[in-house]
């Protein structure tokens, strides 16, 4: 999965949920500024911050690697 479809999840997890940017951020320790350019496409989100605002939404992160 990239991480435009891992944004996009979060995204309708957020929304589902009735959460604001506003109080994910708080809940999750990432910044506003940050979260709204994750959420409008923009930048490169770690896995540690992927992981911080999926637990915040209650959801589970899964990293798969491919061997050669």
């Amino acid at each position: 999965m990239h991480f435009e479809n891992i944004i996009k999840t979060i995204k309708e997890r957020r929304e589902s949920l009735r959460v604001t940017q506003e109080t994910l951020a708080d809940l999750s320790g990432v910044g506003l500024r940050t979260l709204k350019q994750f959420e409008a496409g923009k930048g490169n989100p770690t896995l540690l911050t992927l992981k911080k605002l999926g637990d915040a939404l209650g959801l589970e992160l899964t990293l798969k690697i491919k061997g050669g």
